[in-house]
C-alpha cells in the first residue's frame, strides 16, 4: 500500500483505517458517532428494562409452577436466587474474561434478566412472614441458607466456568 494513500486515510476519517480496503485504501466500516451520554443512559435504561421483563416473567412463571404455602419452606423463591446467583456467576466471567461482549449485554442479562429473576426481597418477605407464623427456626435457616447457597452458586459456577474456558483460551494462545 502506499504510504502517502495511508496517510490521506487517517487525515479524512480521523482514524487509521485497518484494515483497508487494497484497491481503495478506505476502511469500508469508518466508526460511527458516538452517541450522547443522555442516549447511552437510555440505552442502558431500556435494556435494563426489557431484560428485567423477562427475568421477573420467568420468576413469576416458576411461583406458578411450584407454588409454596405461605408457613412452608420457600423452595421456589430459594431456588430462583440460587440459580440466578449461579447463572450470574457464569455470564460475569464469560462476558468479563472471556469474550468481548456488545456493551449492553451486562445490563440486558445481568442487571435486567438475572436482576429480574431473583428475588432477594420475596427472600426477605418470606423470612418475615414464617418468623409471624411462630417459625423462627425455619425463617432462621431459610435465610442463612439463601444467603449460603447464593453466594456458593455465584462462586463456583465462576470457578467452574473458568476452567470450562481455560482449555480453549490457552490453545488460542499457542496458534498466535
Amino acid at each position: 500500500m502506499h504510504p502517502d494513500r495511508s496517510d490521506h486515510t487517517a487525515r479524512a476519517t480521523g482514524w487509521q483505517a485497518e484494515p483497508a480496503d487494497p484497491d481503495t485504501a478506505v476502511d469500508p466500516w469508518p466508526p460511527g458517532k458516538a452517541p450522547s451520554p443522555k442516549r447511552r443512559q437510555a440505552e442502558i435504561l431500556a435494556a435494563i428494562a426489557a431484560g428485567g421483563v423477562i427475568g421477573a416473567c420467568a420468576r413469576y412463571g416458576a411461583t406458578l409452577i411450584w407454588p409454596t404455602a405461605p408457613t412452608a419452606f420457600p423452595w421456589t423463591t430459594f431456588w430462583i436466587n440460587v440459580t440466578g446467583c449461579a447463572a450470574m456467576g457464569i455470564l460475569m466471567v464469560l462476558i468479563t474474561e472471556r469474550f468481548t461482549a456488545h456493551p449492553l449485554t451486562r445490563p440486558f442479562l445481568g442487571t435486567g434478566v438475572l436482576g429480574g429473576y431473583t428475588t432477594f426481597s420475596t427472600a426477605t418477605l418470606d423470612t418475615q412472614r414464617l418468623l409471624d407464623a411462630g417459625r423462627p427456626g425455619t425463617g432462621l435457616l431459610y435465610a442463612a441458607a439463601t444467603l449460603l447457597a447464593a453466594f456458593a452458586a455465584v462462586r463456583a459456577t465462576a470457578a467452574l466456568t473458568r476452567l470450562a474456558v481455560r482449555p480453549h483460551a490457552a490453545a488460542e494462545r499457542g496458534r498466535s
